[in-house]
């Protein structure tokens, strides 16, 4: 089922996670969502599945380029 989280599928973003009073910030890419979780990419082979009610807020992963 496609839901509020379709737009970002193929994006890298920021999804901050909240579970008891663990909150943590997950980089990767949003693969897919199903009705309960979405699928993030975290490394270039580790796909890991997050349920959507532990997900409060998703942004835009703005990769930061540092030259010498």
């Amino acid at each position: 089922m496609e839901g509020g989280y379709a737009v970002w599928v193929g994006q890298p973003v920021v999804l901050r996670v909240v579970t008891g009073n663990l909150r943590v910030p997950l980089r990767g890419r949003l693969l897919s969502e199903t009705n309960d979780v979405v699928r993030l990419r975290i490394a270039d082979s580790w796909d890991v599945d997050i349920f959507k009610s532990m997900v409060v807020g998703i942004e835009h992963d703005m990769p930061v380029y540092v030259m010498n």
